[in-house]
């Protein structure tokens, strides 16, 4: 009799675990599409749960998640174009902002905060190394900052999604010192630890491969034929309306990895102009594309991509270094570089702002076309353009900071705010409130104490 109880027991326990493990099994194929030596995350479907953060019955769709992405470009704005009026959908742009006049619905422009840390040395370096942290930076070279907001958060829910956090970047570090501070400050934005910044991705094609790539795959297959054998099984159980948003979404990224094979073969080189007129060497495939519009647009590409694929909630994009040697040429503008060319109030300054801030109504428009329920993606997302200054004049009293979308339904687009001459103006009063909307809670953050109401 005991014998008996014992092998029922066993029994049900063996029933147990292989119904636990069918449900392991079934939650991975929904959530992943893949295929021999690669995994693609779905996007939001109304017919299946795909965001992995329960195992509730795959019949109801799942809600999207908040994410977070922050764009930085080097060296301020346009002294005289960089300002908003009014609210809503009557709220007047500065020049430098016009890009974003179909979003102002969704926008909330912030006016008047500022890092105090950041004035100490009053030179790129020193106002950029802790933009995201608002912690004292070490002189001398030394490298000490601080832990940006995108990594706190990315050690808070990093584990949820493939990658922690997406770090990219369209200009390369610049290890060198100036004034007695160390260029590494001037390069990278996101920082894993207070000595550590966040290695930053400058290539497309390797950001593309961490993505959608797994170890084990090797050579130049495409991540989308590896896959294919699994979304055609996937295809034949969801909803009409979901067939046709997985193939919008798998053809987004044939066209993606189409662009990065031949990401860099115009070759219209930026920045520092090499001794050689062209290059003695053959060029490698898929190295650092030197056409500044197409490697922006890649890389806004693959934060998009990111996004829609709950690949990651956290993305940084540094779309050039403060202090920087991006040159313009689609503009017109190839005879200075980035830097020094911030140092001006031209129209050739406002091309180069204006050119910047597309970047971001790109990614803004590419995320409001994503139906995921009853919001779209940009409605889930906070999307936040800063610098380190408000102009090339070194001025870093105020900081410029716009930001676009819902973060998930909890901001109230439309909003023009002023902190000027008020108490409690930090920034990291703003990465706080941001903390907050993705669940990751903080009394204290960089110089802040409390977070901004308003946002």
């Amino acid at each position: 009799m005991r014998i008996d109880c014992d092998r029922n027991q066993f029994s049900m326990n063996r029933r147990t675990e292989l119904d636990m493990n069918k449900m392991r099994y079934q939650l991975s194929r929904r959530t992943m599409l893949r295929g021999l030596g690669a995994s693609m995350a779905l996007p939001w479907m109304e017919s299946r749960r795909v965001w992995g953060d329960t195992r509730l019955a795959a019949t109801k769709a799942s809600e999207a998640p908040t994410r977070m992405a922050i764009l930085f470009s080097g060296c301020g704005y346009h002294r005289d174009e960089w300002w908003a009026k009014g609210e809503g959908t009557d709220m007047k742009l500065g020049k430098v902002l016009t890009p974003l006049n179909e979003f102002r619905d969704k926008m909330v422009f912030i006016r008047g905060l500022y890092n105090a840390e950041a004035l100490k040395g009053n030179i790129h370096s020193s106002q950029t190394g802790n933009l995201l942290s608002g912690a004292p930076l070490a002189p001398g070279g030394r490298i000490q900052s601080g832990t940006s907001v995108d990594q706190l958060v990315a050690r808070h829910i990093g584990h949820r999604t493939k990658l922690p956090s997406l770090v990219l970047g369209c200009e390369k570090a610049n290890p060198s010192v100036h004034k007695d501070y160390s260029m590494l400050y001037s390069s990278h934005i996101s920082w894993s630890s207070p000595t550590t910044p966040t290695p930053l991705e400058v290539y497309p094609a390797l950001a593309f491969d961490e993505m959608f790539k797994n170890k084990a795959q090797a050579g130049d297959q495409s991540v989308l034929d590896a896959v294919l054998s699994d979304a055609r099984d996937l295809r034949r159980n969801i909803s009409r309306l979901d067939q046709q948003k997985l193939d919008e979404y798998l053809n987004s990224v044939r066209e993606v990895e189409q662009r990065i094979e031949s990401a860099g073969k115009r070759g219209e080189l930026q920045g520092w102009r090499p001794t050689l007129a062209k290059p003695d060497i053959p060029r490698p495939r898929d190295g650092y594309p030197q056409d500044i519009v197409e490697h922006m647009r890649l890389m806004s590409d693959l934060l998009v991509l990111a996004f829609q694929t709950d690949t990651t909630r956290i993305c940084t994009l540094k779309l050039n270094n403060d202090h920087g040697t991006l040159r313009f040429p689609h503009l017109g503008v190839d005879y200075m570089i980035h830097h020094l060319l911030s140092h001006s109030d031209t129209d050739d300054w406002l091309k180069v702002n204006q050119f910047f801030l597309e970047q971001m109504a790109y990614i803004a428009g590419r995320l409001d076309k994503i139906q995921e329920g009853e919001r779209t993606a940009l409605d889930n997302t906070m999307l936040m353009l800063c610098s380190s200054m408000v102009n090339g004049h070194h001025d870093a009293n105020q900081l410029p900071v716009v930001m676009l979308g819902g973060g998930g339904g909890r901001i109230k687009g439309g909003q023009n705010l002023d902190y000027l001459g008020k108490p409690d103006r930090q920034m990291s009063r703003l990465f706080l409130s941001m903390m907050d909307k993705m669940d990751v809670h903080k009394k204290t953050f960089g110089d802040a104490t409390a977070p901004l109401d308003e946002v």
